[in-house]
C-alpha cells in the first residue's frame, strides 16, 4: 500500500517509475509512472506476465512523482500521433486508458535509453526487477492464499470460485519468473495449485 498524507495524497517524494509496458501480441505499449511497478502491472491485467511481453518492457527511476510525470507528459506529447484506445481486455478500473500508444515501441526504447544516459537507472527488461520484487513479497502468500481459499474450493467441491481464479492468477506470477512456490505456500495450496495445472 503507499503511504499517504493527512490530506490523502500519495508523497510526491520518494522512488518513482516511468513505465513502458509493451503488449505481447500486438504493436501496443502503456506509457506511465508509478510508485509501484508491480501492483500497477496486476492492476491492468490479472495476467500481466502474459498479457505484456516483459522482456521488451522497461522503468526507468525517479527521485519524484514529479520527475516522472514530467517524463512522460514530454514522451506523450512526443508520441500524439500514435495514441491509441486502450485493449478491451485491460480492466476498466485500473484507469490509464489514454495512455496507449501503436507502433512507438521503438521511439520508446530510444527515450528510455537516452534517460538512462543522462544518468537515471534503467530496468531493460523488466523481467529481472519483476522476479526481484516478486520475491520482496513472498513472506505475504502463505497467510494471502489460507485466507483468501476454503477447504472445499482446495478439495474442489466447490466448483470453479472466483477467489480459486485470483489466487491461481496470482500464484502463476511466481511461475512465470521461475520462483519455486513449494517454500512459500501452505501444502493443501501447493497441491491444489499442482493439481488445476494438471487438470
Amino acid at each position: 500500500m503507499q503511504r499517504r498524507t493527512h490530506a490523502g495524497h500519495v508523497p510526491s517524494r520518494g522512488l518513482c517509475h516511468l513505465y513502458v509496458f509493451p503488449c505481447a501480441w500486438e504493436d501496443l505499449c502503456k506509457l506511465g509512472f508509478s510508485r509501484d511497478p508491480l501492483v500497477r502491472l496486476q492492476a491492468l491485467h490479472p495476467r500481466f506476465y502474459e498479457f505484456f511481453d516483459l522482456d521488451r518492457g522497461a522503468l526507468v527511476e525517479t527521485d519524484t512523482v514529479v520527475e516522472a510525470r514530467a517524463m512522460e507528459t514530454r514522451l506523450r506529447r512526443d508520441l500524439a500521433e500514435h495514441n491509441a484506445p486502450a485493449p478491451l481486455t485491460i480492466r476498466d478500473e485500473a484507469g490509464g486508458h489514454r495512455e496507449w500508444y501503436r507502433g512507438a515501441a521503438d521511439a520508446l526504447a530510444q527515450a528510455t535509453d537516452a534517460l538512462a544516459r543522462e544518468g537515471h537507472r534503467l530496468h531493460a527488461p523488466l523481467r529481472p526487477w519483476l522476479r526481484h520484487a516478486l520475491l520482496q513479497r513472498s513472506d505475504r502468500l502463505y497467510s494471502w492464499t489460507e485466507a483468501m481459499l476454503s477447504p472445499d474450493e482446495l478439495e474442489g467441491l466447490a466448483g470453479w470460485t472466483p477467489a480459486q481464479g485470483r489466487v491461481r492468477d496470482a500464484l502463476d506470477a511466481w511461475v512465470a519468473m521461475e520462483i519455486e512456490l513449494a517454500p512459500l505456500l501452505p501444502a493443501p495450496v501447493l497441491a491444489w495449485h499442482q493439481r488445476t495445472h494438471h487438470a
